[in-house]
C-alpha cells in the first residue's frame, strides 16, 4: 500500500553557519494493509518526521514516498485527493487537534463537507460514526475543553474515520493518557483495523504497546531504520 524508497530527511540548525543534521538517511520500509508497523526510538530519532512524510505532510530531500505504486510528490487531482483522504495521521495532543471555538458536531461537519455525503444524511453519518467509537450523541454539542483526552482522542479518530482511510499514521496516540484510558483506545484501534482493514504506523515509546499493537516493529537510531520484527 504504502512503500518508502531510500528516504532521507535532515534539518539545518547553527547561525549563521548552519549545519546539516541527518534525522533519515536511506530508509526503505513497505506498509501494508490491514497490518501495523511499530515505530521505535528515542526522542529526536525522527520517528515524527517519517511520519510526517508518509502522509505528505514532509517532502524529503531524497527518495520516494510511494502509495499503491504511485510517487505522492507527483501526484495531481484526482489522485491528490484520494491519497488526502485516504492516508491519514492522529497525533499525540487530541485536545489540541481540534478547533476549541466549534462544538464537536461542527467539526465533524466540517469533515463530511469535504465528501460527497448530501447534507440530508450528515446527521446520521456523524452519530454512527461517533458510535462506531465509543461515543453516545451526548457529545455532539460539547467543547473540546469540556471533554476528557480520551473522548477528545475518540473524536479525532472520528473526524478521520469519516474520510474512510485506508492508512493512519498514529503519533504515540495514547502517551498523555492515563493507563485505564490508554488501553481503551488501542482496543479500539484494533477493533477498527479488524474491521476496515485498517494499516497503521504506529510510533510509540513505550515496548510493551509496540509488541501489543505491531506485526512488524522497527527501531530508527541514528538515522537508519532496523527491522527487529516481522511477521
Amino acid at each position: 500500500m504504502i512503500e518508502l524508497h531510500n528516504v532521507s530527511y535532515e534539518f539545518s540548525k547553527g547561525w549563521p553557519r548552519k549545519q546539516r543534521q541527518i534525522i533519515l538517511s536511506n530508509i526503505s520500509v513497505k506498509f501494508d494493509k490491514g497490518k501495523t508497523f511499530g515505530l521505535m526510538g528515542y526522542s529526536g530519532t525522527g520517528k515524527t518526521t517519517l511520519g510526517k512524510m508518509v502522509v505528505g505532510l514532509l517532502k524529503p530531500i531524497s527518495g520516494t514516498v510511494f502509495f499503491h505504486g504511485k510517487d505522492i510528490s507527483r501526484m495531481i487531482p484526482p489522485d491528490s485527493l484520494f491519497f488526502r483522504r485516504k492516508v491519514q495521521m492522529l497525533f499525540q495532543d487530541p485536545q489540541g487537534s481540534l478547533n476549541p471555538k466549534k462544538r464537536v458536531f461542527s467539526s465533524l461537519r466540517d469533515v463530511l463537507n469535504m465528501t460527497k455525503v448530501p447534507f440530508n444524511q450528515q446527521k446520521d453519518v456523524i452519530e454512527k460514526v461517533l458510535e462506531t467509537v465509543g461515543l453516545s450523541t451526548d457529545f455532539l454539542l460539547r467543547y473540546p475543553a469540556q471533554l476528557s483526552g480520551g473522548q477528545n482522542q475518540r473524536i479525532s479518530l472520528a473526524r478521520i474515520l469519516l474520510l474512510k482511510p485506508e492508512f493512519i499514521v498514529l503519533d504515540e496516540p495514547t502517551s498523555a493518557l492515563d493507563i485505564s484510558v490508554q488501553a481503551q483506545i488501542l482496543s479500539l484501534l484494533r477493533n477498527l483495523q479488524k474491521n476496515h482493514g485498517l494499516g497503521y504506523l504506529f510510533i510509540s515509546h513505550d515496548p510493551e504497546v509496540i509488541q501489543y499493537m505491531s506485526h512488524s516493529i522497527g527501531i530508527l537510531k541514528d538515522g537508519n531504520l532496523d527491522i527487529v520484527h516481522e511477521e
